[in-house]
């Protein structure tokens, strides 16, 4: 059987394989589905008391939406990448306090919101699909 580190390793190795051969499309739903783990995690550390992973596991978080606010575009995405800039920066504010208030429904909100637009991502045909930095 593989020890946790290991499994860990495997997983990571995997993660990267997948991003390096996927298209733009993909690469934000791996990053709103990473999103939600690392969520999830977060939530678990906070009702288990285990601060410092609980503090690590939002860290995380704020910077998968960071990685989501950059590629934004806002020439291309008009009102709706307004819309998801405010809605990004909100979900950051709100996990922010959930960390110092040990807040599990903040961390219960975001998911909702991310998981939403998850679903709304993968309906979207990937050829309407423009991102920053693509030509």
């Amino acid at each position: 059987m593989m020890n946790p580190e290991g499994l860990g390793a495997y997983q990571q190795s995997q993660n990267h394989a997948q991003a390096a051969s996927a298209s733009p499309h993909r690469l934000i739903q791996m990053l709103l589905e990473g999103l939600l783990d690392n969520l999830s995690r977060a939530r678990g550390y906070m009702e288990r008391g285990q601060i410092a992973d609980k503090g690590m596991t939002i860290t995380k978080c704020l910077d998968i939406l960071n990685g989501l606010s950059s590629v934004l575009d806002e020439q291309k995405g008009g009102d709706v990448t307004q819309e998801l800039f405010r809605l990004y920066d909100y979900c950051g504010r709100r996990l922010f306090e959930a960390n110092i208030q040990n807040d599990v429904a903040a961390i219960d909100e975001v998911s909702h919101l991310i998981r939403e637009i998850l679903e709304g991502w993968v309906v979207l045909k990937p050829d309407r699909v423009q991102v920053a930095n693509e030509d």
